[in-house]
């Protein structure tokens, strides 16, 4: 049997009575119909209202054939008289993102054209996908001008025009509708086929944030908060401002500034280290005999590119081979070996094969990693040599 839509009737409809006509196993829960319901299934981009029917938990609700099934985690005996609760918190504030989502669609396609050619919404993320470029300064625009029309507490119409009407009214749709379609008006911005419940006025909203901007197949990916969500993000963000504020003992106003210095002073400061480091590596050499045949190299405290700097420091100093090992006997060693007149990529095999190494290189270096003792690693290399 067709479900009676009581969500249509009243979006802003959180309990209700209905008849169970059905309750039929699926999987671990059950599937019940009801002759009537404010359960929204999922569609329209919006996923499924979540509560309870009677002390059982409604997980999920869809629509089949025009029957919405809600799905339950218990069974409900066919015949019964029920009182549903819906979870409205969640409505809500799904309503004020996807009522947001609406008008911010609807500032873009009349400025610019663009179509809303994706939309996700979650109960931690709206996006909207458009199929054009906006630069910063137009996504501001945009985000002002939405928030007019929440502070105009303009109302939401719902329309259902007739063949005749919807064939001469423009409105947003980005699929091909079947019988009659379901229009979302809201007067001056947007024009919309959706299935949705919305908010009953776009003062409800509260307030409709666009937090990121990222390029997106050819256009662009809008990231948005509305309403409540607009709220926590605004105190998380506070939040960690003020965290910021006592570590730098900044004022508020100030943070951008104090950070960029603190950002200038740690750029000197890591100029100041890597050259220290480069004197340490050149200290290093300073013993090592001009025009050795072979140096072995062990060091613990190497980073990044500092084993092949140092590989190249030696090899300065005219010696025939050097390698360069940076770790512990405990956890193993990252090396580079290193020649200017041999092909050290056979030293490099050999070593691999001898301590479950594994690397390679050029003829003039290689590179890889292996595991054993620095003594037997040592001694091996020095008698291949």
């Amino acid at each position: 049997m067709m479900t009676e839509r009581l969500y249509y009737e009243d979006s802003h409809m959180a309990e209700f009575d209905a008849k169970v006509i059905s309750c039929e196993k699926s999987g671990e829960n059950y599937e019940v119909v009801l002759d009537r319901t404010a359960f929204f299934p999922e569609g329209g981009g919006q996923s499924a209202d979540t509560g309870f029917l009677e002390d059982i938990r409604i997980v999920d609700v869809q629509e089949k054939n025009g029957s919405i099934f809600h799905k339950a985690e218990g069974y409900i005996e066919p015949g019964s008289e029920v009182k549903g609760r819906i979870d409205w918190k969640q409505r809500f504030t799904r309503m004020q993102q996807h009522t947001g989502e609406h008008i911010l669609s609807g500032l873009i396609h009349k400025r610019f054209g663009y179509d809303n050619v994706g939309f996700h919404l979650s109960d931690e993320i709206c996006t909207l996908d458009l199929n054009g470029p906006m630069t910063k300064e137009e996504v501001r625009e945009i985000e002002n001008a939405a928030n007019e029309a929440v502070f105009a507490c303009i109302p939401v119409e719902v329309l259902y025009p007739s063949k005749d009407e919807l064939a001469s009214l423009e409105y947003r749709s980005k699929i091909e509708i079947e019988g009659q379609v379901r229009i979302v008006r809201i007067p001056g911005y947007d024009v919309c086929a959706c299935c949705a419940p919305h908010v009953d006025n776009t003062g409800e909203i509260g307030l409709i944030k666009l937090i990121s901007v990222q390029n997106y197949k050819g256009g662009v990916r809008l990231t948005v908060v509305c309403g409540r969500r607009a709220l926590a993000d605004y105190q998380a963000k506070e939040d960690s401002v003020k965290a910021i504020m006592f570590s730098l003992s900044s004022k508020e106003e100030l943070i951008a500034d104090a950070v960029e210095k603190l950002k200038e002073e740690t750029n000197a400061w890591k100029m100041k280290l890597i050259e220290a480091r480069r004197e340490m590596l050149a200290g290093k050499v300073t013993g090592i005999e001009e025009g050795k045949a072979c140096v072995c190299l062990f060091e613990s405290g190497l980073e990044g590119s500092e084993p092949r700097e140092l590989m190249n420091l030696v090899l300065d100093r005219n010696v025939k081979v050097c390698g360069v090992f940076a770790g512990t006997d405990d956890v193993g060693y990252r090396y580079v070996i290193g020649s200017r007149t041999e092909d050290v990529r056979p030293l490099g095999k050999e070593l691999n094969q001898a301590f479950e190494g594994r690397g390679g290189g050029k003829p003039e270096m290689v590179q890889g990693s292996l595991k054993g003792a620095a003594s037997e690693i040592k001694e091996y290399f020095m008698k291949v040599q």
